[in-house]
């Protein structure tokens, strides 16, 4: 990468008024929304995975979407699809929807969802991919340290059993390798393989 390339992407990840307003939005919007099975503010998933996105070279556009990608399938649908495209952009709102597994309420089966996200991902824009990467990423650290720490139990926090958990996301792991040359997908492989090997025996 050449100096006048590298300065040029760092100008456009470079962060605004946008972003801050993005934060509160997200923060207002999952306001005593937990972690599953934790008590950890869910917040500090959504600062995760902007975190990551940010360090990858996402642009501003990008690291909102990252704030906000749960806003729509966990908190409002299509009603908050539409809110965010009038305060951030189409562009974020674009973003938001093709990280949305389902709009609808109540929500399809997990398995039904999981498949139909997949299928969608093969086609979606960069902008997608990168924080989608981000977000399973920073989801399959979360599971690994914690059935590493605290055991087996923490599969129970999941509306998936710990084979369709795995499973799940060896296939993100399939997409992400033919779409994206991030070095976040050779972390988020090592992850994956691991996360394999903690599948308890009889699951």
């Amino acid at each position: 990468m050449t100096r006048g390339t590298h300065d040029q992407h760092a100008a456009d990840a470079r962060l605004g008024p946008r972003f801050d307003a993005a934060l509160l939005y997200a923060s207002q919007v999952h306001g005593g929304q937990v972690r599953k099975g934790t008590t950890i503010p869910y917040v500090s998933h959504l600062l995760g995975v902007a975190s990551l996105v940010i360090e990858d070279g996402g642009t501003e556009d990008e690291a909102i979407g990252a704030l906000l990608h749960d806003a729509a399938e966990d908190q409002g649908g299509q009603a908050r699809i539409d809110d965010i495209a009038l305060r951030f952009g189409p562009a974020v709102a674009a973003i938001v929807d093709g990280l949305s597994d389902s709009l609808a309420t109540p929500k399809p089966p997990w398995i039904e969802r999981k498949r139909g996200y997949l299928a969608r991902l093969e086609n979606e824009s960069p902008a997608v991919i990168r924080v989608s990467i981000a977000d399973k990423l920073h989801n399959a650290r979360r599971i690994v340290r914690d059935v590493e720490s605290l055991g087996p139990s923490t599969w129970q926090r999941f509306n998936a059993t710990p084979p369709e958990i795995a499973w799940y996301h060896r296939a993100c792991l399939g997409v992400f390798e033919r779409r994206s040359t991030s070095s976040l997908v050779g972390e988020y492989a090592t992850l994956v393989a691991r996360l394999e090997e903690l599948v308890p025996r009889s699951a």
